[in-house]
């Protein structure tokens, strides 16, 4: 088939219905066309060849070039598409044949009669026959058009469905494989996988559903749109659809947790005093939120005022239980809560749900205790603590019990704490004050020599015991971590010392620090080190300064850029 003998617009008529049809640019189209026209010409004049083709976007009529670039001669290998220098001059002419016109440089037309002399670079374009296309070349020709148009096809629905991932959309259910939905979205299929349905959800073909887009990745088989309806996302933007305060801004959600299509805890917090945040989502008659668990398939839906203060906000998260106490540990990111021991079951919920959703609200770890526990538990420290006092200080029972009650809970505390407040204890007189304080110095300075001779043992090096910060039984301890000397200290890292918290697919892990049970904080272990490496020479002390200095100087421009 030879283009020339085709109708022209023939070739604008079909790119408009398929750009129409496929809903892409018609130019794409077109240039799909140029490339499958381009193919067949260099399968006919030499598949080295550089062959152009342009069609007018006005009148169809196709235009065949064939193009040789301009190259330096140790670069030259094709010898079709390219030639050096002292070849182009010979074409680097003007011509009665309009030859001229085919100079170009940087895309720019030359006009031959003010430019000389060709350079690295130019293109020396000369129009050719047009083709005849046989079978096999418009075989050919098709598939690069609708290759061409399929990779348009799926660029379109990624810039369609990118900008939409995090938020609600509606479809049709095509069909169902494995128990993954494949969803209709309009310009393009979802899927809704197995694990992201609601409880033990089935859909037939032609069922409208609405879902959460959860992620829209581009994959070389076209753009996988994911759809759930189990992300608590899914809740907070449905509540967003229903309450037209969280939409305005005027009430804001701060935290989803779901058991999907059983139960769910949502934090919220107004911004506007004359406003309930709990009210406004329950709306008139329960109609708001009604709405959302109706979506929901019937999943039971607390909703929870947010609080700054964490043990506050944590009693409202663990309704309808109620909660007698609470104790907080940030650094751990933990927190303990003390309850009635007729509200243990109601605290803890059905399989622990109520607990854990409590926690994934909250984004604490949470131990439950009821008050009989919590006072066994504080017995047991009163009791431990006694023994303690009793053995160390040789004090009969009533004594150390004393000490006990008034908060003591360490020697160290006896031993190095103003005599004043050992004489508020009922029967201590300065006398018992200044015994007791003597007793207890005894003891720790037996213990740090006991443990300071242990450690020498096991290899410690005079540089490690007279730095300044470490305590005998540190050095002990760090002994036993193979840490002899101060170039073995100047190594370890902060947490290796002070301990600290591991995130791991979200869920937190403990490490322990060699120095943690001294109460060594993360910023001491950290000053420790830097201070070694000090003495040892490895740092500067000049270039820490000039760090800081560095750092409070961004901070200020910071402050004077808000």
């Amino acid at each position: 088939m030879a283009i020339t003998s085709a109708n022209q617009l023939e070739l604008l008529q079909t790119a408009e219905a398929v750009a129409r049809e496929k809903m892409i640019d018609p130019g794409l189209v077109i240039e799909a066309m140029e490339e499958s026209l381009a193919r067949a010409a260099k399968s006919r004049y030499g598949a080295e060849m550089d062959i152009r083709v342009a069609i007018d976007r006005k009148t169809g009529r196709a235009t065949f070039t064939r193009v040789r670039t301009v190259v330096d001669e140790e670069e030259l290998e094709n010898y079709q598409a390219e030639f050096t220098v002292e070849q182009a001059k010979s074409y680097f002419e003007p011509t009665k044949s309009g030859r001229e016109e085919f100079w170009y440089r940087d895309g720019q037309l030359l006009d031959l009669n003010e430019v000389k002399e060709p350079q690295v670079g130019d293109e020396f374009r000369e129009t050719v026959p047009p083709v005849d296309m046989g079978r096999i070349a418009a075989q050919s020709a098709k598939q690069v058009i609708l290759q061409k148009v399929r990779e348009a096809e799926r660029d379109r629905q990624y810039e369609e469905f990118k900008d939409r991932a995090g938020t609600i959309i509606n479809g049709v259910v095509k069909r169902e494989e494995y128990g993954n939905v494949i969803v209709d979205v309009g310009a393009g299929e979802a899927i809704l996988r197995r694990n992201e349905k609601i409880g033990r959800e089935s859909y037939r073909p032609n069922d409208r559903i609405r879902c959460y887009v959860k992620d829209v990745r581009r994959e070389t088989r076209g753009p996988q749109i994911f759809l759930s309806r189990t992300a608590p996302e899914f809740m907070a933007e449905l509540f967003k659809m229903e309450v037209p305060e969280i939409y305005d801004g005027i009430i804001e959600i701060k935290a989803v947790a779901r058991d999907p299509g059983s139960r769910a805890k949502i934090a919220v917090v107004s911004y506007d005093g004359s406003i309930d945040p709990v009210g406004a989502c329950v709306g008139m008659r329960g109609s708001r939120v009604q709405a959302v668990v109706n979506e929901l398939q019937g999943e039971k839906i607390d909703i929870i005022p947010w609080n700054e203060d964490v043990p506050t906000f944590l009693v409202n998260a663990l309704q309808p239980a109620e909660v007698s106490k609470v104790v907080l540990d940030e650094d751990a990111g933990s927190i303990e809560v003390v309850v009635p021991d007729e509200q243990l079951s109601l605290a803890i919920g059905r399989r622990g749900q109520n607990v854990r959703l409590a926690s994934q609200l909250t984004a604490l770890d949470i131990d439950i205790l009821t008050e009989e526990e919590e006072s066994k538990r504080r017995q047991a420290e009163f009791a431990e603590r006694t023994k303690l006092f009793m053995d160390t200080l040789d004090l009969d029972e009533f004594f150390a019990q004393l000490l006990v009650s008034e908060g003591f809970t360490n020697l160290e505390e006896v031993a190095y704490v103003e005599i004043d407040e050992l004489l508020v204890i009922d029967g201590v007189d300065d006398d018992t004050a200044n015994e007791l304080q003597a007793r207890a110095r005894d003891y720790l300075e037996e213990q740090n020599r006991k443990a300071l001779e242990n450690a020498r043992e096991m290899g410690v090096q005079d540089s490690l015991v007279s730095f300044e910060g470490l305590t005998p039984q540190m050095i002990e301890a760090l002994a036993k971590d193979s840490v002899f000397s101060l170039e073995d200290f100047a190594t370890c890292a902060d947490w290796e010392l002070a301990g600290g918290w591991t995130t791991v697919d979200g869920e937190r892990s403990k490490d322990d620090g060699v120095l943690e049970p001294f109460d060594v904080s993360l910023e001491e272990a950290q000053n420790m080190i830097m201070t070694a490496r000090i003495q040892l020479g490895w740092v500067d002390p000049a270039d820490l300064e000039v760090e800081e200095e560095t750092e409070e100087g961004s901070d200020i421009t910071e402050e004077a850029e808000a």
